[in-house]
């Protein structure tokens, strides 16, 4: 009898334990919006504003390594954007998010976001090209 309850308590914890966060992050924003910009059939173009934006919202909050996460993804989608049409924007975006990736690397997130927000507008002005 005794050994029923442990193990049904035991079991009704772990679920919980494991659905928990789930549950969480269906709720948070956040992953709302990323969920809609991270699709696999997106453009490499839109992609790359998407993982820009989140570096930016990082960067704003101290996370460097997350902004660089995010920069480098960033980064290969515009470098894929960049092969599909030869546009300066998309070029002054890659270097922008490079100098991000730097600046991260070395824990600067304030300077870092600063070059992914230079590197967003640039990829804009892109995509409205």
């Amino acid at each position: 009898m005794m050994n029923r309850r442990i193990f049904t308590i035991a079991l009704s914890l772990g679920a919980a334990a494991f659905l928990a966060p789930r549950a969480a992050l269906a709720e948070d924003p956040v992953t709302e919006f990323l969920d809609s910009v991270f699709r696999p059939d997106a453009p490499h173009l839109e992609q790359a504003i998407g993982h820009t934006e989140a570096a930016i919202a990082h960067g704003r909050m101290g996370h460097s390594k997350v902004l660089v996460r995010h920069a480098r993804a960033a980064l290969a989608h515009a470098q894929m954007a960049e092969q599909a049409s030869d546009d300066p924007h998309t070029v002054e975006g890659i270097r922008h998010l490079e100098a991000a990736i730097g600046e991260g690397r070395r824990n600067h997130a304030r300077s870092a976001t600063r070059h992914a927000e230079e590197a967003l507008g640039h990829l804009e002005a892109a995509a409205e090209d």
